[in-house]
């Protein structure tokens, strides 16, 4: 499960992100789309813990993704859409950016 609470981040006076919230069950392959200057990859990157917000906080699977042993094995995250192989089918990149087991990944692609 992701949980995040009141997620925001701050560029000196620009504001990225503010006060966002949401839940994603477990299994649930979710798609986080929006506008540019939405905020989208900085709160990817707060959630994968490459960025520290400046309030809120995230948990997946009920603790701090960097406190994960294995990160990947727990959260599959895409931030660039140039990082897939146009020409490789959506099932041979799952376990790449986190997806386990691949029987799991067989019954979602």
């Amino acid at each position: 499960m992701i949980e995040v609470e009141n997620l925001t981040k701050r560029y000196g006076e620009k504001l990225a992100a503010g006060g966002l919230g949401f839940v994603v069950q477990p299994g649930v392959v979710t798609g986080f789309l929006g506008p540019n200057g939405a905020g989208t990859p900085v709160t990817m990157r707060m959630i994968a813990g490459l960025d520290e917000p400046a309030a809120g906080r995230v948990r997946v699977s009920g603790r701090d993704y960097r406190a994960a042993p294995a990160p990947m094995a727990e959260l599959g995250i895409l931030l660039e859409a140039g990082a897939m192989h146009t020409g490789r089918p959506a099932r041979d990149h799952r376990p790449r950016f986190g997806a386990r087991p691949r029987q799991r990944i067989r019954s979602l692609v």
